[in-house]
C-alpha cells in the first residue's frame, strides 16, 4: 500500500463528524509534530501547524470535520430518528452502516411504505437491534452523532472508502509538509472544524493568523462518469485542480497563476476547477478581516458525500508537490 493510504487509514479512520473533531485532530498533530515547531488549538476547534519565518504569512487549511447524522429521537421499538450533519443524499444512506462515537453500529433503513421516490430523511431510521426503548438507550442517547462505517481500500493506484472528503486534503498537507525545504515564509498548516456545516472554522483561523495569501485544500467533483448530467472538465487521475471559482467563491487571478507556476516547476499536471454546486474552506478565508488573497487545489474525487468516495493517489502525491512548491515560492 502506498504512503497515501497508510496516512488516510489512519487519519480517516478517526471519528470526527462537524464539532466532533477531537479524534481527528489528535492523530493529526502526532504526525504533523515532526515537520512543525508549534501546535495550537483554538476555541473552534481548528489545528494550527506552524513551520516559523520570517517571510510571507502562507496559510494552507484542509477541513477535518466530516458529515454525519444526530440521534434525535427513539421511539417505543428501539429504533432512532437522525438528522444530518452537512449535507446528505437519501440514495447514499440506504441500508448503509453508521457508527457512534462509543462504537455502537447500526443499520440506515426506511419505511417500505412509503415510495421510494417520495423518500426524505424523515422517513429513514438507524436500527442498532435494539429490543426497545429502554434497550436502545442504554447505547445511544438523543444528541449522539454517528458517522459512515465502511472499509477503505487501495486498488490499482485508487482510494476508496468513506471521508476523502476531507481527510484526504489533510494527508496532502501533511504529504506537503514532509517536502517543504528551507524557506523564510511563515508557514500556517490548518486543520479546520465546521467546514461542512457552514466553513466556521476556517475564517476564525485566517482572521487570526491574517494571511498574505491563503489556500484551500479539499475534494472535488469530476466530469468523468457516464452520461453525467453537468458537464464538468476534471478527471480522476489526470492531476490536481486549481479552483477558478464555485458557488461561493472567485479564486484570486493572481494566486491561481502562481499555483499553476509551482506545479508546472515540479513537473506537476494540473486541471481547472469551475465547480458549480458545493463550495470550500475557500470563501471563508478569502472574506477574514479586510479580504485575503486567496485559491484552492482540489483532488478530483468521485462519488462525494458517499460512504464509498474515490480518488487517485497521484493526484494526491501530486498535489503535495505542487503545495510543497507554493509554499517555498511565494513571494521569493
Amino acid at each position: 500500500m502506498s504512503k497515501v493510504f497508510d496516512l488516510w487509514n489512519e487519519v480517516g479512520g478517526a471519528f470526527g463528524p462537524s464539532g466532533r473533531e477531537d479524534a481527528v485532530r489528535e492523530a493529526i498533530a502526532a504526525i504533523a509534530g515532526e515537520y512543525i515547531d508549534d501546535v495550537t488549538t483554538d476555541a473552534l476547534g481548528n489545528l494550527i501547524c506552524r513551520k516559523k519565518g520570517s517571510g510571507k504569512k502562507v496559510l494552507f487549511a484542509a477541513h477535518m470535520d466530516s458529515i454525519g447524522v444526530v440521534a434525535t429521537y427513539i421511539d417505543e421499538k428501539g429504533f432512532i430518528r437522525f438528522s444530518q450533519v452537512g449535507g446528505l443524499f437519501k440514495g447514499d444512506l440506504i441500508n448503509i452502516m453508521v457508527r457512534f462515537a462509543n462504537g455502537t453500529r447500526g443499520v440506515i433503513s426506511y419505511e417500505e411504505k412509503t415510495p421510494f421516490k417520495d423518500l426524505t430523511l424523515d422517513n429513514l431510521f438507524i436500527d442498532i437491534g435494539a429490543k426497545d426503548r429502554a434497550d436502545a438507550e442504554q447505547q445511544v442517547q438523543v444528541g449522539d452523532f454517528a458517522v459512515f462505517e465502511a472499509p477503505r481500500f487501495e486498488q490499482n493506484g485508487v482510494l476508496c472508502g468513506p471521508y476523502l472528503d476531507n481527510r484526504i486534503g489533510c494527508v496532502t498537507l501533511l504529504r506537503a509538509m514532509e517536502q517543504i525545504g528551507e524557506t523564510d515564509n511563515d508557514l500556517y498548516f490548518v486543520f479546520t472544524a465546521q467546514e461542512e456545516v457552514g466553513l466556521r472554522g476556517a475564517g476564525a483561523a485566517a482572521f487570526a493568523v491574517q494571511p498574505d495569501v491563503a489556500i484551500a485544500v479539499d475534494v472535488t467533483d469530476t466530469g468523468d462518469l457516464p452520461e453525467r448530467k453537468t458537464p464538468m472538465a476534471v478527471d480522476m487521475g489526470k492531476g490536481p485542480t486549481v479552483k477558478v471559482m464555485d458557488r461561493s467563491v472567485i479564486c484570486t487571478p493572481a494566486v491561481c497563476a502562481a499555483l499553476e507556476q509551482a506545479a508546472a516547476d515540479c513537473g506537476v499536471a494540473t486541471q481547472r476547477e469551475i465547480l458549480q454546486f458545493g463550495g470550500t474552506d475557500t470563501a471563508a478565508l478569502q472574506k477574514a478581516r479586510a479580504g485575503v488573497q486567496a485559491g484552492a487545489v482540489s483532488i478530483p474525487t468521485r462519488y462525494i458525500h458517499s460512504p464509498s468516495e474515490m480518488c487517485a493517489v497521484s493526484d494526491v502525491e501530486d498535489a503535495a508537490k505542487m503545495l510543497a512548491r507554493f509554499a517555498v515560492s511565494f513571494g521569493a
